[in-house]
Parts: C-alpha cells; sequence; structure tokens
C-alpha cells in the first residue's frame, strides 16, 4: 500500500524568512488579488501620504524665501491651493486615460516617444529612491530635534534601521505595510486640522489689522521692489516651494494596487490627497502669517507655529499645551516616514513597466511568492541607503535633487496630455487642454527656476544620476534587442550539420544513382 509522502521540513532559513516575511501567496485562490487590493482610503495612506507629507517642509521653504515681505504669503497660499486642484484635475484626466498605471513612463512614451518615456521613467525612478530619503530624512530631524544633543549621533543610524524596517514590511505586502502605518496618518490629520483651525478660528477677530498690514507691506514692496521685483520674489518663493506638490503623481503611478474598478478608485483617492494637501498646504501658510511666525534656529516653522497656537492652553490651571505641541510634531515627523511608503509602492512599479518593455531586467517585472515587487523594493531600499549615506540626511540637498526629478516628470507628462488634447476634437476638449497647457506652464516655470537656483547647491547631482541611469536602459535595451536579433537570426537560418556528423557521412557515400 502506498503511503503518503510527508512534507519536506523546511530548513532554518526558510522558517526565518517565513517569520519575517509572512507565508507564500496561494496563486490558485482567484480572490487574492481583491484581497490584497487597496480601497481609496486606505490608498489615500499609502499614496497619499507622500503628498500630503510635504506640508512638512514645502510652505516653510516658500515662505523663508520671503523675507520682510510677508504680506505676500496670502497669495502664495492661494496659489498654492490653486497649484494642487489644477495638477491633480491633470492627473484625474491621466487616470481616466491610462487606468491601467504606469504614470509619468506610460505617458510620455505614448505621445512624446519611447526615448522622452525613458527619460520620464528614469526621473520617476530616481525621484522615488529620493522620496524614501527626504521622508526618512526629514522625519529623522522631527524626531530627533526633541532628543538631547547628545543622542544626535544615533540619528543617520536609526534612518537607516528605518529604511530597512520600511524594506521588510514591503517585501510582506503592500497592504500590510499601509494598515500599520494608518495611526501615524489619522493622528496627523487630527493635530494639523486643530493646528490651522486655532490658527485661523481664534484670530478672526484680527483680521482687519492683518488685512491692514497686508495693504501697507504691499504699498511697501511696491516703492522698494517696483512691481517687477515684487513678482520675481513671488515667483521665486512659489518655485523654491515647489516641494509642497512633490507626490501628486503617486495615485496614477500605482492605480495596479488600487481595488477594481480601478480609476475610479484613483480618482477618489486623487481627490482626498488633493483636498487634504490643498487645506494644509495653505493653512500653514496663513498660519505663520496670522501667528507672525519667524524663522528660529535649531527649530522648524511648523515647531514655532505649534507653539504659538498650543502653548498656553491650560486645564484647572495645568499646562498641556506643550504635550500637544509634542504630539503635533511627532505625528509630523512620523508621516514623513508613512510618506516612505510611496517609494517603496510606485517605484517598483515604474521598473515592472520599463522591464516588460526592455529597457529594465525582466526579473523586475515578476512577482515573488508573496505576490510582491521583491526585486523592485530590494533595488529602491538599497539605493536610498546609498543616497541617505552620501548626503549624509542633509535636508535641504535632497529636497532639492528630489524636486528637480518630480518636475521633470511633471512638465514631461503635462506635455504628453497637452499633445494629446491639441489632436482630439470632444466637447471636452476645451476644459481638458485648458487644464494642461496651465499644468505645463506651472511645472515648466518651477522646473527652469528650481534648476537656475539650486544647481550648484545639488541640481547637478541629480541631474547627472538620472543621466547615468538614462545610459543604463538604453544599454539594456540595446543587449536584449541583439538577443532577440540573435535568436531570430538562429531560428530562420537553414539548418547546416556539421562536417564531422554521421548524416553528413552517410549521405555523401550512399547517394542514389542519377536518372541518367
Amino acid at each position: 500500500m502506498a503511503t503518503k509522502r510527508d512534507d519536506p521540513v523546511p530548513t532554518l532559513r526558510e522558517r526565518i524568512e517565513r517569520r519575517v516575511l509572512g507565508a507564500p501567496r496561494d496563486v490558485t485562490d482567484h480572490t487574492i488579488l481583491h484581497r490584497m487590493s487597496l480601497i481609496a482610503f486606505l490608498a489615500w495612506v499609502g499614496l497619499g501620504a507622500d503628498g500630503l507629507s510635504s506640508s512638512a517642509y514645502g510652505p516653510e521653504e516658500a515662505f523663508r524665501v520671503l523675507g520682510q515681505h510677508t504680506y505676500l504669503a496670502i497669495m502664495l497660499a492661494v496659489t498654492t491651493a490653486l497649484t494642487v486642484v489644477i495638477l491633480s484635475a491633470s492627473y484625474r484626466n491621466i487616470i481616466d486615460e491610462f487606468p491601467s498605471g504606469g504614470g509619468g513612463y506610460v505617458v510620455a512614451s505614448r505621445f512624446l516617444g519611447p526615448r522622452a518615456g525613458v527619460v520620464s521613467g528614469c526621473a520617476l525612478i530616481v525621484d522615488y529612491v529620493l522620496t524614501i530619503t527626504v521622508s526618512i530624512a526629514g522625519g529623522g530631524n522631527a524626531v530627533f530635534s526633541f532628543l538631547s544633543p547628545s543622542l544626535h549621533r544615533w540619528k543617520l543610524p536609526a534612518e537607516y534601521a528605518a529604511i530597512a524596517l520600511l524594506i521588510l514590511l514591503n517585501l510582506r505586502g503592500v497592504k500590510e505595510s499601509v494598515k500599520i502605518l494608518l495611526p501615524i496618518f489619522l493622528v496627523f490629520l487630527a493635530t494639523h486640522a486643530l493646528l490651522i483651525g486655532t490658527a485661523v478660528f481664534t484670530h478672526l477677530g484680527s483680521i482687519p489689522r492683518v488685512a491692514s498690514g497686508i495693504s501697507s507691506g504691499f504699498s511697501n514692496g511696491l516703492t522698494t521692489l517696483g512691481w517687477i521685483g515684487m513678482i520675481l520674489l513671488f515667483l521665486r518663493a512659489y518655485s523654491l516651494g515647489g516641494g509642497t506638490f512633490t507626490g501628486i503623481e503617486a495615485v496614477s503611478n500605482g492605480l495596479q494596487i488600487m481595488r477594481e474598478p480601478r480609476a475610479e478608485t484613483g480618482k477618489r483617492t486623487m481627490t482626498y490627497m488633493a483636498a487634504s494637501l490643498a487645506l494644509t498646504a495653505s493653512g500653514i501658510l496663513i498660519g505663520y502669517l496670522l501667528l507672525r511666525t519667524a524663522p528660529a534656529a535649531g527649530k522648524t516653522m511648523n515647531a514655532s507655529l505649534a507653539e504659538a497656537a498650543f502653548g498656553g492652553w491650560r486645564i484647572g490651571g495645568a499646562s498641556f499645551g506643550y504635550g500637544l505641541v509634542l504630539v503635533t510634531l511627532v505625528s509630523e515627523g512620523l508621516l514623513l516616514f508613512v510618506a516612505a511608503q510611496a517609494g517603496f509602492i510606485d517605484g517598483p512599479r515604474v521598473m515592472a513597466n520599463m522591464a516588460v518593455d526592455s529597457y529594465f531586467p525582466h526579473r523586475f517585472a515578476a512577482l515573488s511568492e508573496r505576490l510582491t515587487m521583491h526585486n523592485g523594493v530590494l533595488l529602491m531600499g538599497g539605493a536610498a541607503l546609498l543616497m541617505l549615506f552620501y548626503t549624509g540626511g542633509n535636508i535641504h540637498v535632497l529636497i532639492v535633487m528630489y524636486s528637480i526629478n518630480v518636475f521633470l516628470t511633471f512638465t514631461l507628462s503635462q506635455l504628453s496630455m497637452t499633445k494629446l488634447w491639441l489632436r482630439r476634437r470632444e466637447p471636452a476638449r476645451g476644459r481638458n487642454l485648458g487644464i494642461h497647457l496651465v499644468a505645463l506652464v506651472m511645472c515648466a516655470t518651477i522646473l527652469a527656476i528650481t534648476i537656475f537656483e539650486k544647481f550648484t547647491h545639488g541640481g547637478w547631482l541629480t541631474v547627472l544620476i538620472t543621466a547615468v541611469v538614462v545610459l543604463l536602459c538604453f544599454a539594456i535595451k540595446k543587449h536584449y534587442d541583439g538577443v532577440r536579433l540573435r535568436s531570430s537570426t538562429r531560428s530562420w537560418a537553414p539548418s547546416r550539420p556539421a562536417r564531422n556528423s554521421t548524416s553528413l557521412r552517410s549521405t555523401t557515400r550512399f547517394r542514389p544513382p542519377s536518372s541518367s
């Protein structure tokens, strides 16, 4: 009688791997992809955190550029909110056009050609590496600002450990990592809504004073700077605060992980992200103005804003304002860690799209036994560790490097969609063409000013790294084309047996006589 063969005993390595990364997925289960996909709210956490967390540094960078001309902050707040709305509307159109995802790489490849697509794809990959690095470095700065200076030597090791932890979470699966990070996201939303609400609604009585100050400041600005000087200052602040808009494209790039119908889920996620980012970023700028927040050494402007808003809060004679300030800023720092998740979600998917077109090794298009982009996650995490090591976690250099590639991709995507709607003749042509033209001008302006202003402050390194990745992709494509050509040549060439083969000698020796 046949005995049932026992399953092989797993090795120590397999047991450790299963404990850390989880059990392999059952690919025969037809419901597995549905259960692993994200509803709009969870996608907002996983992908929207990248955009929302930029409110931790984008508005501050813009406000600092204004210097003494803080009266321009009202215009900056309105323009910031308007830019978020226009960019998100343009990416909703991209989601409609490409419901399977792919983002900037697919869009540029389709309408501007494969070379432009490779440039956009490589810029996206470098961008997502920097998304991870900027988010972790920014979060480290926020958290360690509350600790004793004697502990600051542990900041970089802690940031390395944070990246390693995110690598492990994403090797387990996207949905698992998003659920773990969800509480941080919710605390950030609650504390920053309270912060902005307090700054605005407790100063409603100061509106006449603020309006008078803005009016007099505007008049003085005209006298000292003139119209042209004021416009140039505003454009500089708007452009160098462009980090506020980074992350908006993450939703259109990550549609593959969303629940069906993907396009509708993606557009709903985009609406959540746009509304939260527009309100938070513009609200913080208005808060700076109302509470007269100024840069302080060793402290972020958001920290100063939180202290001014909550510092005097007391209950029954006991102060609890400092505790609320601490929770607000720690949630901001931790949200930056959550934002790094977008790099691990979208970066490997851009690589997978490029691998299908043979611009990346084909193995990057394959799923692991846990249905994750195993190779892409490891490459993104490893590159982020190297970038963190090279820059020493310098957030100012990283933000410059990050913004350049973000707006390079934005510009190529908007140019692609403008070209598309110039050719189309549909009822919605005028509205959509207008959206993409305005977005194109905005993105190209921010890109040009950022490169001009910051090329020697880290911008050159972004350009160099992106160029090297582009050349590497073309070399990989050339290799695959060569392999394909050689395989095709061999398959069509007439078969010729070797000279010393038995068949050749037999045929020669026993050739039948001719009919003559």
